[in-house]
């Protein structure tokens, strides 16, 4: 699989995340949310000396990591608002961190997330 299909196959399981975070929770959605981490994986593993690669890895795992802290908090407050700007604030938290909330299983998107940019820096480290 080239590195265009697998970026390709990484988007359409970011949608695929999105789309079912938005309905309940079940094992196929798991299912997504664990097979959401794979592609980026892959890429990393055959990332060899591609700079490209490492660093937008890098970058998209810090962004998402930071939007979904900024988000939770951000939801939690909105606790004292109306209901209106609360489901507001859910829908972007649920874009923002498709994998997390298609899951159910908060802790292990987050982690798989920081796994990914310690890796990515690990290897940056080498290039």
């Amino acid at each position: 699989m080239t590195k265009r299909n697998l970026f390709v196959l990484w988007g359409v399981l970011f949608v695929l995340c999105a789309g079912l975070g938005f309905l309940e929770a079940s094992a196929f959605s798991l299912i997504a949310s664990l097979l959401f981490f794979v592609p980026p994986a892959v890429l990393l593993h055959r990332s060899g000396e591609d700079r490209h690669t490492l660093l937008l890895i890098r970058n998209l795992s810090a962004l998402s990591l930071g939007l979904t802290l900024v988000f939770l908090v951000l939801n939690l407050l909105t606790a004292f608002g109306s209901e209106k700007l609360g489901n507001f604030v859910h829908c972007i938290l649920v874009i923002v961190s498709s994998p997390m909330i298609c899951s159910g299983h908060w802790a292990m998107s987050m982690f798989l997330w920081a796994c990914l940019l310690m890796m990515s820096l690990k290897l940056l480290k080498k290039v």
